[in-house]
C-alpha cells in the first residue's frame, strides 16, 4: 500500500490540465476561448487548479504562452489556482520565468502554481528558434537560479545584485513535472511536488511515484511527499457514450504515430469516415484501458484502483473532447464520480 493521504478515490483532489486543442473545424482562437471558458465552469465545480502546457509549432495545441494564458483564467476566477504545467525551463531564461510568475502572483496572491518541466515542447527546429537557452542537463543550475529568483536569493553577493521584479510577499506554488524516474528522483531530493505524465507513459506511475517518495527529502516548501498524476478522462453518460467522445483524440493519437505531427484534431466527420484497422483497434482498446475512459461508475472504479497503485494525491484531468458542452460535462461527471477534497484540507499542500 503506497505511503500517502491519498488512499481511495473519495480521498483525491482533482485539477485540469488543458492544452487547449484545436479541431479541423474549429480555430485556435475557438480553442483558447473554450479553456478561458472552462475555468470558472470547473471553479464552481470544485476543482483545485487549472493548469495550461507549453507547446510551440504544434497546430493542435494552442498554449503556447503559459503565463499569458494563466493570467487570463486568474482574471475570470476568484479561487482557482492556475498556472502552468508546465514551463518548459530550458527553453526561457529563469529571470524572465520569475518575471512572469511574480507579476502573476502579485496580482493573485496565493492563487498561482508554476509547474517547471525540462523538455523542448516542439521539435529541434523550434527549439532552435525559439533560441533555447539550454541543454537538458543543464536544467539543475537553471532551477536553482529559478528558485533563488522567486526567494529574493539569487546573486545576493554580487555588487549590482539581479532581482526579479515584481517580487510580493509569497512565491508561486512551485512543482516538477516529469515522465521518467530520474525526474522523480530530482523533485524527490529537492523537496518539490511532482506531477507525473500517466497521460504519457502508463506503465511507468507506479515506479515513479514510488521512486519520489523513496528520494524525497523535506523542504521549506515541502514537508511531505505530495503527487499529482496527469491523465487523460473522458466521462460520458455511459462507457460507450464516452468511448465516442475520445474518439477524436484516440484517431490524432494515431495520426502522430503515422508522422502526421502537425494536423489538427479531426473532427466528428472525420472519425466517422476513418476505418480503423485491427491494429488501430488493438490500439485504441490498449490506450483506452490506460486512460480515464467511461461512465461514471467505470471511471469511479479506475481511477480508485490507480490511486490504491500509485497512492497519488491529485488527478490532473486532461479532457481533449471534440465538443465544449461535451467537455464540460466530462468535468461534471468526473467531480461527480469522485468527490474533490474539502477545501479545508488542501490548505498544508498549497
Amino acid at each position: 500500500m503506497p505511503t500517502t493521504s491519498a488512499t481511495h478515490a473519495g480521498a483525491l483532489r482533482l485539477s485540469v490540465l488543458d492544452v487547449a486543442p484545436v479541431f479541423t473545424d474549429s480555430s485556435t482562437a475557438q480553442a483558447l476561448r473554450n479553456t478561458v471558458d472552462l475555468a470558472p465552469r470547473v471553479e464552481a465545480l470544485g476543482y483545485q487548479r487549472h493548469w495550461v502546457a507549453e507547446h510551440h509549432n504544434v497546430p493542435s495545441l494552442a498554449t503556447s504562452s503559459p503565463a499569458v494564458l494563466a493570467g487570463r483564467l486568474a482574471s475570470v476566477t476568484t479561487s482557482l489556482r492556475v498556472g502552468s504545467g508546465g514551463v518548459l525551463l530550458p527553453n526561457h531564461a529563469p529571470l524572465v520565468v520569475a518575471e512572469q510568475f511574480g507579476t502573476l502572483q502579485a496580482l493573485h496572491p496565493g492563487r498561482i502554481d508554476l509547474g517547471i518541466g525540462r523538455a523542448s515542447g516542439g521539435d529541434l527546429l523550434t527549439a532552435r528558434a525559439l533560441g533555447r537557452l539550454f541543454a537538458a542537463d543543464d536544467f539543475p543550475r537553471q532551477l536553482r537560479e529559478l528558485t533563488g529568483y522567486l526567494a529574493g536569493t539569487a546573486d545576493a553577493a554580487s555588487e549590482h545584485r539581479v532581482a526579479a521584479i515584481p517580487a510580493p510577499p509569497g512565491q508561486p506554488w512551485l512543482c516538477m513535472l516529469g515522465s521518467s524516474l530520474t525526474s522523480a528522483r530530482f523533485a524527490g531530493a529537492l523537496g518539490l511536488p511532482y506531477a507525473f505524465a500517466h497521460h504519457l507513459v502508463p506503465h511507468l506511475t507506479v515506479a515513479a511515484l514510488d521512486t519520489y517518495r523513496s528520494a524525497f527529502r523535506a523542504s521549506s516548501q515541502l514537508a511531505q511527499p505530495y503527487t499529482l498524476v496527469a491523465a487523460a478522462v473522458v466521462a460520458g453518460e455511459s462507457d460507450e457514450h464516452a468511448r465516442g467522445l475520445a474518439l477524436p483524440y484516440l484517431l490524432r493519437k494515431i495520426h502522430i504515430q503515422q508522422g502526421r505531427i502537425y494536423d489538427l484534431y479531426p473532427g466528428p466527420a472525420e472519425v466517422a469516415a476513418h476505418r480503423f484497422s485491427r491494429v488501430q483497434e488493438k490500439y485504441v482498446q490498449e490506450h483506452s484501458a490506460d486512460q480515464f475512459f467511461g461512465g461514471p461508475t467505470t471511471l469511479a472504479e479506475k481511477i480508485s484502483d490507480l490511486v490504491q497503485r500509485c497512492g497519488a494525491d491529485e488527478l490532473l484531468a486532461l479532457s481533449l473532447i471534440h465538443d465544449h458542452a461535451d467537455r464540460v460535462r466530462s468535468y461534471e461527471l468526473l467531480a461527480e464520480a469522485v468527490p474533490t477534497v474539502p477545501e479545508s484540507r488542501h490548505q498544508a499542500v498549497r
